[in-house]
């Protein structure tokens, strides 16, 4: 390249507002759905939103475009998908623009399953019927039902289920590289929820977001008390007993850190993902009265409060008392559980439809 062609700035990106978030299970996927929901309000965008009365995309059964509150009106224009589905391309297209962008998360199957065990216990058979997650993975079969799927899924490949795939077929090499090459086609990037950090740059790169867009303060996690160590064989017997997963899981944590390599570059990502957790302090200590999340018995605004499950204690935040209106709401939006945020959003994309029943009180009604 010549002295002068160096001198050319790159051409500014266009924030991109067609996107679509493929919600896997247990991978930290309620912040991002929390970060999608804020760019479409900041941006004025439609959602595709569960229908009716529906809480999700129609899961655990495969996605179908009339899941989605006003296909038949709105047709092919929404802007922001991201709702827990499982994923049916043809569908999804029905309902997306064609030049949407499509993005999912993985995460390590083994502080997957894990999480996955505490927070299904008692909704999952199989983990209700074992003691602990150590005992599950000594002899899966003796507690799984495969023939059970609605119930059964959150117990092994989750993610390969999620992604639209039977997660009870045999391995083979032939299907899991043709199933990997297919998910490379459908989907323009995959993040990991272990460098989530890592994932939020290479997002905001890749959307042409700001970094605002991509700050983000945890949701639904749990409190440490309730994770259980596992042994160093079940660890083992999580890449046997989730194999697509755990195939899954390698083949894209390795396309994640090739993809940051080739676009951003390790500097520009490290200096980034500083920016982002200075930028984060700062909202988190403007924001919360404490620093951190707190459990559901002290969280003060009922309104606030995240739906609980299984024998996980999920955190939610408290707000500092006297913000100005404009920081409230800033606030308001970083820390709404995922479940009022979508009965919010329903409300305002479809104020003839009869509200969401959370059972909760509704944090903003206009």
């Amino acid at each position: 390249k010549s002295h002068k062609e160096l001198l050319i700035p790159p051409m500014p990106c266009r924030a991109k507002k067609n996107v679509m978030f493929l919600k896997t299970h247990k991978t930290a996927s309620s912040t991002v759905l929390n970060i999608m929901y804020r760019f479409a309000e900041r941006y004025n965008l439609t959602v595709a939103l569960p229908a009716n009365q529906l809480y999700h995309l129609g899961y655990p059964r495969t996605f179908l475009a009339e899941f989605v509150e006003g296909f038949e009106a709105i047709g092919q224009n929404y802007n922001i998908m991201c709702n827990h589905l499982r994923f049916n391309p043809l569908e999804v297209k029905k309902v997306m623009a064609a030049n949407t962008f499509y993005f999912s998360i993985l995460r390590n199957p083994i502080p997957l399953l894990e999480s996955s065990y505490i927070y299904y216990k008692n909704n999952v058979p199989a983990f209700r019927n074992s003691k602990n997650v150590n005992e599950f993975l000594a002899s899966p079969t003796k507690y799984y039902r495969p023939e059970n799927y609605w119930e059964s899924t959150y117990a092994r490949n989750i993610m390969w289920f999620d992604f639209g795939y039977d997660n009870n077929v045999e391995d083979g090499t032939t299907y899991v590289r043709a199933v990997l090459e297919e998910i490379e086609q459908n989907f323009h990037l995959i993040l990991i929820a272990d460098y989530f950090d890592e994932s939020m740059i290479l997002l905001k790169h890749a959307l042409c977001w700001d970094l605002d867009d991509v700050i983000y303060f945890k949701l639904n996690s749990r409190s440490q008390e309730t994770v259980q160590t596992l042994t160093p064989e079940s660890e083992e017997q999580v890449k046997a007993w989730c194999s697509l997963d755990w195939k899954l899981y390698l083949h894209f944590n390795q396309s994640f850190w090739r993809r940051i390599e080739e676009t951003i570059g390790l500097k520009v990502l490290e200096k980034e993902v500083h920016l982002l957790r200075t930028r984060q302090k700062e909202l988190m200590e403007t924001c919360l009265s404490e620093q951190k999340g707190v459990r559901k018995d002290h969280i003060k605004n009922k309104a606030l409060l995240p739906f609980q499950s299984g024998a996980a204690h999920i955190l939610g935040y408290n707000l500092k008392q006297d913000l100005d209106n404009r920081t409230l709401r800033t606030c308001q939006q970083m820390i709404m559980p995922e479940l009022q945020y979508m009965a919010y959003l329903y409300a305002v994309q479809h104020p003839h439809k009869k509200r969401k029943n959370l059972g909760l009180p509704l944090l903003w009604t206009s």
